[in-house]
């Protein structure tokens, strides 16, 4: 145990010296093995295997789709829409923006395409009609993040190959989280703003605008284009008629002619800077998984999961401080690095341990999900809110209040529910028979 205690040592040491995340991997694999006294020889096949397989396709694909999605005008249209449920009461423009990212973030899976997009759309609105630039930034930062819950999501792509899951398993355990992280956001977000004198409740309409009334229809005719969008997706992949991987490449397929002909905003630029974008993506992720994929197995070899858990069950056999505990250690990890890095560094280490506890790796993929969703927006890393920050234009200290408010009682309430009722997570996947 003493080697892997000094392998983390490195690795948050080079981590937070500056090393990119796959070279930290890589110093902290050496040091194991120059310690352990492994042989590397048969470690880079391993590692190179584990990151030559087809359902890894699927991640580039949907980072393009959204993409295209993004840059051809489909935020705008989903926006528009929910704009007509809820876009005249107090803080009804946060709540659209948390609704518009859940639905953004079921077409793309990525959590900065939703944070991007439907942050350009919706700030300069918010901002127009007095809402305080702090809270904006606040909400749009942690409301992005649904997009990490909300199948299809990327990071339950790589947790289900990583962990052996079922990658549609996964997808629905999230579902139920995400609906509830939604509507908890909205509710926080009215809140705040009960006494906020600056929004405009009432804002002045021209004459030459329609009603209200008069709009819904024209405008959930212009968003059918981007509300299919999901449903093909999804429904190919849960009615057994397309992988994820060939989903994803139907979205691809599918948001090239909705961009360009429907919505009008993609062009031959900004679909290659789509597939340039998809390509880093792609590139950052396979560096990523072969250099996590070697720090993990060496773990394993080391016994860590085993370890783990006779060093927890020392302190305790109560399996709902236990649950606490891993809840802890994953929100901690959350707060020092990226979601994809702790989802390869952590699945492999944890799932047998909570397994080993009587939790099922469906049920953890929901756990794991929220834990690094609030990771996200969590300081001293917070990825999320700090891109926030820059595409809102607002300073972080304005943000941390209005954050903290998300945090306490949407974020960790969820999470608590999310750890303790099963059923939330397993729900979805039982009535569909994946679990």
């Amino acid at each position: 145990m003493t080697t892997v205690w000094i392998a983390l040592a490195v690795l948050v040491f080079v981590l937070i010296i500056g090393v990119p995340i796959p070279l930290a991997f890589f110093a902290s694999s050496l040091t194991v093995v120059i310690l352990g006294g492994y042989d590397y020889l048969f470690l880079l096949p391993y590692g190179y295997n584990k990151a030559s397989s087809i359902i890894l396709c699927a991640i580039p694909l949907f980072v393009l789709a959204g993409g295209f999605m993004e840059k051809g005008g489909i935020g705008e249209s989903l926006v528009d829409w929910v704009g007509c449920f809820v876009g005249r009461i107090r803080g009804g423009l946060g709540i659209i923006m948390s609704v518009a990212c859940a639905l953004f973030g079921a077409i793309s899976g990525s959590g900065m395409a939703t944070l991007s997009c439907i942050g350009s759309i919706m700030l300069p609105r918010m901002y127009a009609a007095g809402y305080p630039k702090g809270h904006c930034a606040a909400l749009i930062s942690s409301a992005s993040v649904l997009a990490l819950l909300i199948p299809p999501s990327l990071d339950m792509i790589l947790y289900a190959f990583v962990g052996g899951q079922s990658i549609l398993a996964c997808f629905m355990a999230t579902a139920i989280p995400g609906i509830i992280l939604t509507a908890l956001f909205s509710i926080v977000n009215c809140f705040l703003l009960r006494n906020c004198e600056t929004i405009q409740l009432q804002p002045k309409i021209p004459r030459s605008e329609r009603p209200r009334e008069e709009q819904f229809l024209p405008r959930t005719i212009r968003a059918i284009p981007a509300l299919l969008c999901p449903l093909i997706i999804l429904g190919g992949i849960y009615g057994g008629i397309m992988t994820p991987t060939e989903a994803a490449a139907v979205a691809v397929v599918y948001s090239i002619p909705v961009g360009i002909f429907i919505y009008k905003g993609l062009n031959r630029k900004s679909m290659k800077k789509c597939l340039v974008e998809a390509g880093t993506t792609a590139g950052v992720i396979m560096i990523m998984l072969f250099s996590v994929m070697i720090l993990s197995r060496l773990y394993v070899m080391e016994n860590v999961p085993q370890k783990l858990l006779e060093m927890m069950t020392s302190i305790t056999d109560n399996t709902i401080l236990l649950f606490l505990m891993i809840n802890v250690f994953l929100v901690v990890i959350g707060m020092l690095m990226d979601d994809t890095s702790a989802i390869l560094l952590c699945t492999p280490i944890l799932l047998p341990v909570v397994q080993a506890l009587g939790m099922d790796g469906v049920h953890f993929a929901a756990v794991v999900g929220v834990n690094l969703g609030l990771g996200c927006v969590t300081p001293p890393t917070a990825p999320f809110l700090y891109l926030g920050a820059r595409i809102a234009g607002a300073p972080v200290n304005e943000m941390l209040r209005p954050t903290m408010y998300l945090i306490f009682f949407a974020w960790l309430p969820t999470l608590i529910l999310v750890t303790y009722i099963p059923a939330l997570s397993l729900w979805l996947p039982g009535i569909m028979g994946l679990v």
